[in-house]
């Protein structure tokens, strides 16, 4: 397998309706402020059949993640569990989230079965800290839903005295591309290649872009790639191609900021295409690719999204998804000499979308 992106391509059957108890999460008046993509057009406007929509010979990343239609069993129905339990001085509780991929029901199923939601998806956790691991859009039905609900969930957290806070992820540098250049050739070690034509290839759905606004943009653009919080460095992508931004946490974010300001295309291209490498801690030599990020950076475990975990164990080899009854995953995989914890459970595998308090229970 040629190391890449693990996403599917666009011709994913029916479009889904979103479903109507969930998608009216809505954001703060506050967030809705001007920025430069509000004269802009979107290639959602006209998008090509699929088709055409990718130049011949053209392979922007490794499209090998099946996606299983998930039928009438959503991860859904479950009673909100009590609150997140408090600690009684200090910060709270911290909990990650893997990747999402668009599917809002699973995402509220999983937040109110850890007590950080209620049954109304209001934030009812307090001082806990949450990290989502990056990749909120593409594949799934709902991908605009999903950023809508982490960015109100980020205003009711801080109220309260906690935190709901996002990493980067290929798939956000992926559409603010999609937006911000569409059809504009790019450099690309396979050839020309444009970032609509990628977006379409990996998963992404016009309703997204159709309901993508200058809050969404502007938000994606401003999340850093890396973060250590209590002891675990928090990244979205199992790759040591971040030390290729910088020697600190800050020089990294700082970096990459940089970038997407700047609005080159090639250089935002190189940045998606770095963001898409994994297995670089599963493995031979894999611990030491994990202990050179934790020597870099700080921390004792690496935390990440990206690859699936049944991907990570070997479980799903082929493209066909012929096996409707999905990957099993109980929770994180812990790997590389135990130094690693991959987050990715597989949603758009008919897995399970992972939120999981740290430390881990040894």
């Amino acid at each position: 397998m040629v190391e890449g992106s693990m996403t599917q391509g666009a011709g994913q059957g029916p479009e889904v309706e979103r479903t109507a108890t969930l998608r009216d999460f809505r954001v703060p008046a506050y967030v809705h402020e001007t920025g430069p993509y509000a004269d802009s057009t979107h290639p959602g406007d006209v998008v090509p059949p699929h088709e055409e929509a990718v130049p011949e010979g053209y392979t922007p990343t490794e499209r090998d993640l099946p996606v299983i239609h998930r039928g009438d069993a959503p991860q859904t129905g479950a009673e909100p569990a009590a609150p997140a339990t408090q600690p009684a001085t200090g910060p709270g509780p911290l909990y990650v989230v893997g990747d999402v991929h668009g599917y809002l029901d699973e995402l509220v199923a999983a937040l109110q079965e850890q007590g950080l939601i209620d049954a109304d998806g209001q934030w009812c956790a307090g001082t806990t800290r949450l990290w989502f691991l990056g990749d909120f859009t593409d594949r799934g039905p709902d991908g605009i839903g999903v950023i809508d609900l982490v960015m109100r969930l980020s205003a009711e957290a801080a109220a309260a005295g906690g935190y709901c806070k996002a990493l980067m992820g290929n798939h956000e540098l992926l559409l603010l591309g999609a937006k911000r250049f569409g059809d504009t050739p790019v450099n690309s070690g396979a050839g020309t290649a444009t970032f609509q034509a990628a977006w379409l290839l990996n998963g992404g759905q016009k309703t997204d872009m159709d309901r993508l606004q200058d809050h969404h943009l502007q938000w994606m653009a401003r999340l850093d790639a890396v973060e250590e919080v209590d002891g675990h460095l928090l990244v979205h992508s199992d790759t040591t191609a971040y030390l290729d931004y910088g020697r600190s946490i800050e020089e990294v974010n700082d970096t990459i900021h940089e970038t997407l300001t700047r609005n080159d295309a090639d250089e935002v291209w190189d940045l998606f295409r770095k963001f898409t490498k994994r297995f670089s801690f599963r493995d031979e030599g894999g611990a030491d690719a994990v202990r050179s990020l934790l020597d870099t950076y700080g921390g004792t475990r690496i935390v990440h999204g990206h690859s699936p975990i049944p991907y990570l164990l070997g479980e799903v080899g082929s493209e066909d998804g012929e096996d409707e009854s999905g990957p099993v995953v109980d929770g994180p995989h812990v790997y590389a000499d135990g130094l690693a914890i991959a987050m990715d459970g597989g949603v758009t595998m008919a897995g399970k979308l992972l939120v999981q308090q740290l430390p881990l229970a040894d």
